[in-house]
């Protein structure tokens, strides 16, 4: 693992969030021999370096809340939880406790479902042609013709035929498709359907093994073997692995809002709000009033100003709000 500054000068700060960096890939659950080794060397290069793991270890009393609260709300982070301390492999327990001790608790749930930063893909997405980082969106032209606008933490890989760029999977993410007229069919794959269309604009949101597809100008087809749909301007469908829904209306203007650099909700769950903004910001939001997650959202954010989202909806619901190292924010 590379840190991006020369590790003997780095300030203190800096050695705070490396460490941060490092407890979070000791518990991403794919720990290689190479990032043991890494870790290693980064821990004996000065006593700092130790100084900092420590702190940053000695934090897991603060973090262990918020810490319980993922793991109760995320049944596969309590998996890799129970995974990680029981497990077969003795040689690897040893290490994870050696290296981390208390802090593995604390940061096993967000690790697990949240790369740190975005610093490295999740198993799903190797093999992107392109990815975007949290936070960051990013267009590009294929087939000489076809914009395709990457939203953030999205990962895609090209198809090709006869040399040309015939389509796209989204691996991950969501994307706008910008088709001009009078040329080739383009296609999208997305977990287990395709979408198809000649002309017009479409976007296609992967998330959380769900896929969204929305026309927003001319028709767009959606294959799936549940069915198929053929999509119209300010129309919509919804699939999975197993069904395909079916076609519902929509307000184009609040599914863009994000190419607009604004999150769009109408009468949306509190805990979903935060979920969208979670993709956005870099850390992680954390709900623990049980009472408000359900309670109703309408309103745009401003995707640059997201800390400025999180402290309108504190004061609607009257919320507490602490701040944690890694950028975990628990409201409650």
């Amino acid at each position: 693992m590379k840190t991006p500054v020369d590790e003997r000068t780095a300030p203190a700060d800096e050695l705070q969030k490396q460490a941060w960096v490092w407890l979070r890939l000791l518990n991403s659950g794919d720990v290689k021999p190479w990032d043991a080794e890494g870790f290693q060397r980064w821990l004996r290069t000065s006593a700092a370096h130790k100084a900092a793991f420590n702190e940053a270890r000695q934090r897991w009393t603060l973090l262990k809340p918020a810490a319980g609260e993922l793991l109760r709300q995320n049944p596969g982070a309590a998996e890799f939880h129970v995974r990680t301390l029981s497990g077969p492999s003795p040689g690897r327990r040893a290490f994870l406790g050696a290296a981390v001790g208390a802090a593995a608790l604390a940061v096993a749930g967000a690790a697990v479902l949240h790369p740190p930063a975005g610093l490295w893909p999740s198993p799903g997405e190797w093999g992107a042609d392109y990815r975007t980082a949290t936070g960051e969106q990013r267009a590009v032209t294929l087939a000489g013709r076809v914009n395709v606008t990457l939203n953030t933490q999205t990962s895609v890989r090209r198809h090709s035929a006869g040399g040309m760029t015939t389509g796209i999977d989204l691996l991950a993410g969501e994307a706008a498709i910008d088709l001009p007229p009078g040329g080739r069919p383009f296609s999208v794959i997305a977990g287990a359907g395709r979408s198809v269309a000649e002309a017009g604009r479409f976007e296609v949101r992967h998330l959380a093994d769900k896929v969204c597809v929305t026309c927003i100008e001319g028709a767009v087809r959606v294959e799936h073997p549940a069915g198929n749909r053929v999509l119209q301007a300010r129309q919509q469908t919804v699939y999975d692995d197993v069904a395909a829904g079916g076609i519902a209306r929509i307000e184009p203007a609040s599914v863009s809002a994000w190419r607009n650099g604004e999150l769009a909700f109408s009468q949306a769950r509190l805990i979903d709000v935060l979920d969208e903004i979670n993709r956005y910001r870099r850390g992680r939001v954390v709900l623990m009033n049980a009472a408000v997650r359900d309670k109703p959202v309408s309103g745009s954010f401003f995707i640059a100003s997201l800390d400025l989202a999180l402290a309108q909806l504190q004061h609607t619901f009257d919320l507490r709000v602490r701040l944690l190292p890694g950028g975990l924010v628990v409201l409650s």
